[in-house]
This record gives structure tokens, C-alpha cells and sequence, in this order.
């Protein structure tokens, strides 16, 4: 039943992850190859050089995703770690084709 109640609650909120005008960049940077999703729920750098600006809103969306996890964890009674991992399943099943997401043993491949 809690897991129901994770996964319901990150259903909700999963459109908020980011906001309307850090969303277009954040596709962008995935499109490119830049960045990915992690099975912990957070956006990773696939690329070892990436631009400050797209630094700067990974580690910003990350935070909010953080602070999201957290919420859903006390609302639920159950760990961020427990959240975290449903919403890295979540978000790696959404990733479209051709973008990069993270394997449980931390190698990104392309989708």
C-alpha cells in the first residue's frame, strides 16, 4: 500500500519536477547527450564537459527533486531512498528514445 501511495504521489507531481522555463533547457542538454536521468531520481552528467549554465539548472532541478522526495517520504512513511528509486524508475521509463539514462551499475547508455 505505501508503494502505491509513492508511486501515486510522484504521478502527481512529476510534471513539477521543473519549471515551465527550465524545462526547454533541460531537453535540450538531454537531447544533446549533456546530461540524463539516474535511477536515484536525479539528473546525471553523461558528458565530462558541460557548460556552467546547464550545471548551475541541474543542480537546481536536482534540489527541488530533493526537497520533492522528501515531502513524499514523510507524507508516506517511508525513506527518500525508497522514493527516490520508484521515481528514477518513473523517469527512466518516460525518457524518450535516443536520450540517455543511467544503469543500476551507474554506466549511462542511450535509449
Amino acid at each position: 500500500m505505501r508503494r502505491l501511495l509513492i508511486v501515486a504521489a510522484l504521478a502527481l507531481w512529476a510534471g513539477a519536477a521543473a519549471p515551465a522555463v527550465a524545462q526547454a533547457p533541460l531537453d535540450q542538454a538531454k537531447q544533446a547527450g549533456l546530461v540524463g536521468e539516474r535511477p536515484d531520481g536525479l539528473i546525471g552528467f553523461v558528458a565530462g564537459t558541460v557548460p556552467a549554465d546547464i550545471r548551475a539548472l541541474v543542480d537546481r532541478i536536482n534540489a527541488q527533486r530533493l526537497d520533492r522526495y522528501a515531502q513524499v517520504a514523510r507524507t508516506n512513511g517511508a525513506s527518500v531512498e525508497s522514493v527516490q528509486a520508484v521515481a528514477g524508475r518513473q523517469l527512466i521509463e518516460r525518457t524518450p528514445g535516443g536520450q540517455y539514462v543511467m544503469t543500476a551499475s551507474g554506466d549511462w547508455r542511450r535509449k
